[in-house]
């Protein structure tokens, strides 16, 4: 089934494509593979990036929009991204980057279209963990920058995935939740003050 991917707020798709058209911008990026780059870049594949801050005792999530990520594509493939963020003025850029998420997202993207059911595509970073997944929303119509995931989900965590945690295995939030909380919650020490 096809992937449903939300359209990106169009300011944020401005100042990437004005971020790449800027000879600045791009070399002071550090991103060798886009400076290496042949042929025109082109952002494709906008997701929002939620950052999931807590999950509560019941399981309920706590999430936030802290941006949105575009693949940067060079021929036929994906050779770096570009974060913006919401600025007091607006969606702005942010940065370029490269590095193991890139093809690591594109994997995840090419496995979930092989799926029978049809996704809404977003990610999902869980800061304490070091850890960032595919965040496949059932709701295919909902409006990407808002929500927060549904029990029946599908989290697809991308390499480099935390330890005993396996990359590109789909879980569904009701069964991975659990466990990012166990981790994510700082253990007592015996003999530590409570």
């Amino acid at each position: 089934m096809p992937l449903h991917v939300p359209p990106a707020p169009v300011p944020a798709l401005r100042s990437v494509l004005t971020a790449l058209s800027s000879p600045t911008a791009v070399q002071e990026a550090r991103t060798p593979s886009l400076l290496r780059a042949q042929g025109p870049a082109s952002p494709e594949l906008p997701l929002p990036v939620h950052v999931l801050d807590r999950v509560t005792a019941e399981g309920v999530s706590a999430t936030r929009l802290a941006g949105w990520r575009f693949l940067i594509r060079c021929g036929d493939r994906a050779v770096a991204a570009a974060e913006t963020m919401l600025t007091p003025d607006g969606w702005a850029f942010s940065h370029f980057f490269e590095g193991p998420y890139i093809t690591s997202t594109e994997r995840a993207l090419r496995q979930a279209e092989t799926m029978p059911q049809p996704y809404q595509p977003r990610l999902l970073s869980v800061p304490s963990l070091y850890m960032l997944t595919l965040w496949l929303h059932e709701d295919c119509t909902a409006d990407g920058a808002v929500g927060h995931p549904a029990a029946t989900d599908l989290l697809v965590p991308l390499a480099p995935a935390p330890p005993g945690i396996a990359a590109h295995r789909p879980h569904r939030v009701a069964e991975l939740l659990p466990v990012l909380t166990h981790r994510a919650t700082p253990t007592r020490l015996l003999g530590s003050p409570a």
